[in-house]
């Protein structure tokens, strides 16, 4: 019997990366608001090596023209693993007609029902991602059986 312990965090490589935001619909965007971190939601779609999502006039939209450096991240569990996968990189929202129509052809679907017509690409400048195998936390501290000294 195999007695070497087992890892219970695993690195994914860039393909495990690709394949786990692939199978998401939903991410966080982390963006610098006013100089000050803020998280959205979005529904998304990979499209090659890029994250699109659509989004409305507002502040995440606003503040992108002036910072475009942003991290995106997914996750996904079950019963027994979890997984997540961290993107930086820089959003640029797409202007051109012709890659405007390339996007609405991507299977995308909101989650609410507003209209959002803007599209925003995120081109990776790192991807990082991490497996974790699920399970109750170990005990933090051991008792002692002894009695207490008087």
């Amino acid at each position: 019997m195999d007695s070497t312990p087992r890892p219970f965090v695993w690195t994914l490589d860039e393909d495990e990366c690709w394949n786990l935001l692939s199978r998401g619909e939903v991410g966080r965007l982390a963006v610098a608001v006013d100089g000050k971190p803020d998280i959205f939601p979005v529904n998304y779609v990979v499209d090659g090596p890029h994250v699109l999502f659509r989004t409305a006039p507002g502040s995440k939209l606003a503040n992108l023209g002036v910072n475009p450096a942003v991290a995106f991240e997914v996750e996904e569990n079950d019963g027994t693993f979890a997984a997540s996968v961290v993107l930086r990189g820089h959003a640029r929202r797409l202007q051109l007609q012709h890659e405007i129509d390339a996007a609405d052809a991507l299977p995308l679907t909101s989650w609410i029902p507003t209209l959002k017509y803007r599209w925003v690409r995120i081109t990776p400048v790192s991807l990082t991602g991490r497996r974790f195998e699920r399970g109750p936390e170990p005990e933090r501290y051991v008792t002692s059986s002894r009695p207490a000294p008087a």
